[in-house]
């Protein structure tokens, strides 16, 4: 929690220094947006190890935060390009929705979920390609095509809404279930072996066997991570030699070598709605931290296993069953309109993803 308040001290120098980055930002828009509850430090999965009760809590790991709190320390400049792209990313879901800008979610208001129905983008559907790198130390983590592709397969069904759970959404959530109008097409596949048995967090993989084209294409490596970690993945907004996704191997895909109960591909859908600049649903803090989106209700914890629902904290029901929570993979099966909203700003123009787009 102290990186938390850090973090928002850090914020309120951030306004002063990006007034100039507004105006530009906001130099077409006509849509008030408010800024006051972003952050950029949040609880680590060590916090959350930290409070962790049963083996279950100890067992899902994204280290997605961790590497987001290490980037900001090192580099200072960080912080205020993630405040530039949150500013632009809540002036385009106002601007939609001709409503107000604030990021408060729970229902609040938030994410730019103001008056009038949302209106669509001029985006279409947009298409992801994806490079996976294969870095592997024996046989087992050199994955096959298969795997891969069972893979590539999840990561549009579950963006698209076409998996084969999603009649499971309580209808409390079922309203506001999206289809993101996102695919992935896988554009080639690395093998690299590699005496390393374990790489960390420190993006070692990805200094060894660089991201190609990170600009334009979706970058995955797939290696033993260690430590039980399952993935981690990079906001928009940091070094481009560092930009992509990290899944260990039998977290990745539904097939082959393949470990339950994270055996059904969420990890990378998870991982790749981090890099589409999602937060995980309970906005890694307290009841009053929040991921920015307004239809997902607040939270002051991830949830595990496969919880009944409801499941409630912070005087709202969790939206467990959604791929940013931390529940089992065949628990998990829905993103929000309002992260919908969200993951197709950054490809909007002037966003952080843009130049993905053909």
């Amino acid at each position: 929690m102290k990186k938390i308040l850090f973090s928002m001290a850090a914020i309120a120098l951030l306004f002063t220094a990006c007034d100039d980055d507004k105006n530009e930002i906001n130099e077409e828009q006509s849509v008030k947006v408010d800024m006051s509850d972003f952050y950029v430090y949040t609880d680590t999965s060590e916090d959350l190890l930290s409070k962790a009760t049963n083996k279950k809590e100890k067992t899902k790991s994204c280290h997605t935060m961790n590497v987001l709190n290490r980037q900001l320390d090192q580099n200072p400049g960080l912080a205020k390009k993630m405040y530039d792209i949150e500013y632009h990313t809540r002036a385009f879901i106002a601007g939609k929705k001709g409503g107000n800008g604030n990021g408060n979610g729970g229902g609040n208001n938030g994410g730019g979920d103001g008056g009038g129905d949302p209106t669509p983008d001029n985006l279409g559907v947009i298409n992801i390609p994806v490079y996976v790198h294969v870095v592997y130390s024996n046989s087992n983590e050199n994955i096959s095509n298969a795997q891969i592709t069972s893979q590539i397969n999840i990561l549009n069904d579950d963006f698209r809404k076409t998996n084969n759970d999603a009649n499971q959404i309580p209808s409390e959530f079922s309203g506001v279930a999206a289809d993101s109008e996102i695919t992935f097409t896988l554009a080639g596949t690395f093998r690299h072996p590699d005496s390393r048995t374990s790489w960390g967090t420190n993006n070692a993989v990805k200094s060894d066997y660089p991201p190609i084209t990170p600009q334009t294409h979706l970058n995955i490596w797939v290696c033993n991570i260690g430590g039980g970690i399952l993935g981690y993945a990079q906001f928009p907004g940091g070094n481009s030699a560092t930009d992509g996704v990290v899944v260990s191997p039998q977290y990745f895909g539904s097939t082959g070598y393949v470990a339950a109960p994270f055996d059904g591909g969420r990890t990378t859908t998870h991982e790749v709605g981090h890099y589409l600049n999602l937060r995980h649903i309970w906005g890694d803090g307290r009841c009053r931290q929040d991921d920015f989106v307004a239809d997902t209700p607040s939270s002051d914890r991830p949830n595990y296993g496969c919880p009944s629902y409801p499941t409630a904290h912070c005087r709202s029901n969790d939206m467990t069953m959604n791929y940013m929570d931390y529940v089992d993979d065949a628990c998990m099966y829905m993103f929000s309109e309002g992260q919908k909203a969200r993951m197709r700003a950054i490809f909007a123009s002037g966003g952080a993803r843009e130049s993905m787009l053909p």
